[in-house]
């Protein structure tokens, strides 16, 4: 189960104070996360504080605190936003009807994902490992996952293709994560590495399915 009585009594401070419900509220948030960003990536998490945020974003510390009861709360809604291009991307790209095709470009997503603002990614990777077991289910999430379970189950006839969806997001995110901390990388030979990786996970499914049969 998911619910407030079964998380641990943290996991409330994540959650927003309130969404925004008109244009200038939402352009407010915008600009604190974008603050928040910026915090990160130029001054690091020594320096990322609500009222460091506030400030970088021209805004009192109390409308930050409208909207967000804590620094892991924006933090969190900080990698939700830089979550939810990736995902709608990366559907659709699973959506493609050549399956060839369609894995090389989530690839390329990924890659350019973690690439874009490498400096912010790398530190979003680390609170969202520091915050797992806090943070609030995350639709995005759960709408990769399921993109890839139906991709998998669909193309490789995988045993497993829940186990299958997670291994290959957790490889795909260790090699881009460690891309993005080793800093200058050429983007298309790090998709060609990851696509060797991928594809030898799945002949590896694929094996082990025929050994089955």
């Amino acid at each position: 189960m998911n619910n407030s009585q079964s998380r641990p009594p943290g996991a409330r401070l994540l959650n927003p104070r309130k969404q925004p419900s008109q244009a200038r509220s939402a352009q407010t948030v915008e600009t604190i996360l974008e603050g928040a960003a910026h915090i990160l990536e130029q001054r690091g998490l020594d320096a990322y504080t609500t009222n460091a945020i506030a400030e970088r974003a021209g805004v009192s510390i109390g409308s930050l605190y409208q909207y967000f009861p804590t620094k892991d709360a924006v933090t969190v809604a900080l990698i939700e936003r830089e979550l939810t291009d990736l995902v709608r991307e990366a559907t659709q790209a699973l959506a493609l009807p050549d399956r060839s095709a369609a894995l090389r470009q989530l690839i390329g997503i990924a890659v350019r994902h973690q690439l874009r603002r490498p400096a912010l990614a790398a530190l979003l990777d680390v609170e969202q490992r520091r915050l797992a077991a806090l943070m609030p289910s995350s639709g995005n999430a759960i709408a990769m996952r399921g993109a890839l379970v139906d991709f998998l189950g669909a193309g490789t006839g995988a045993l497993a293709p829940e186990l299958a969806a997670s291994e290959l997001m957790a490889i795909v995110s260790a090699l881009t994560d460690a891309a993005g901390r080793r800093g200058a990388v050429e983007p298309a030979a790090l998709a060609d590495r990851i696509e060797g990786a991928v594809r030898g996970y799945l002949q590896t499914l694929a094996t082990a399915r025929a050994g089955s049969n």
